[in-house]
């Protein structure tokens, strides 16, 4: 098979995965503390030299490329514009830090601070229909009085009031290694491994982390991408007419 053959067809699938990854981001340039992804891709190298053998050595193909192959998607973590809301149970990470939730039976984590309370007094996220408890820096589900009549608000170091008294700190964590943390949906991560410590992260309450997906740039950048995989796919459609016309003309025995 035609060798170029194999590398538009590597650029079609490199292009169709970028487009899928920035679909994504474009998705979720509302959502609250969404942090984009970005998709990685590197060279590979031609087949003597990824085999480490000269068993597939050519002295014409080893000095070309071996074409594209994709890397694992890398989540960003840019801090995030504040959107002011004069909520006080809205809160924005301005940090590093991560909320901890309960989903479940497992702790999740996320940058979207829109909170609320439940009819049982929980502290629950707004987003996931109420389901996900906010928990203290204890790893416990926060409980507030509703029969207090007291209003309540979120200092900068976490600390959750009701009137003048202290409820709770808010489990606000960051991570040794934040490439261990894996989207799990609903805007959530999941922690696979990397060591957790108190984040030192300032909570700015009556205000939400804008997502940090750019609909502009990343629109632009997707015309970009559909125009690349275009491309491949003409090259391909061209090398596929010249192999037909050499095993058909030029092959031809008369």
């Amino acid at each position: 098979m035609s060798y170029g053959l194999w590398l538009s067809t590597a650029g079609m699938q490199v292009n169709e995965y970028r487009q899928t990854v920035m679909a994504n981001n474009l998705a979720n340039t509302s959502t609250t503390g969404f942090k984009h992804d970005l998709a990685i891709f590197m060279e590979r190298g031609v087949e003597s030299v990824a085999s480490g053998g000269k068993r597939f050595s050519n002295d014409v193909l080893d000095d070309m490329t071996g074409g594209t192959f994709v890397q694992p998607t890398v989540h960003t973590f840019a801090q995030g514009d504040l959107d002011k809301t004069d909520n006080p149970l809205d809160v924005a990470v301005f940090g590093e830090g991560f909320l901890s939730v309960q989903d479940g039976d497992e702790t999740k984590f996320t940058r979207d601070g829109r909170m609320t309370i439940n009819g049982r007094g929980e502290l629950v996220l707004a987003a996931g229909g109420g389901r996900l408890r906010v928990l203290d820096d204890q790893g416990q589900p926060i409980r507030l009085d509703l029969e207090a009549g007291e209003s309540f608000s979120v200092s900068r170091d976490g600390q959750l009031w009701q009137g003048s008294d202290s409820v709770a700190k808010l489990g606000v964590v960051e991570f040794e290694d934040r490439a261990q943390l894996v989207k799990h949906g609903g805007n959530l991560y999941a922690n696979h491994g990397s060591a957790e410590r108190s984040s030192t992260s300032e909570l700015r309450a009556g205000f939400l982390e804008q997502s940090t997906a750019n609909p502009m740039s990343g629109l632009a950048a997707m015309i970009e991408t559909a125009r690349a995989y275009q491309l491949n796919a003409n090259l391909v459609s061209l090398q596929d007419t010249t192999i037909g016309q050499a095993v058909n003309t030029v092959g031809r025995v008369r």
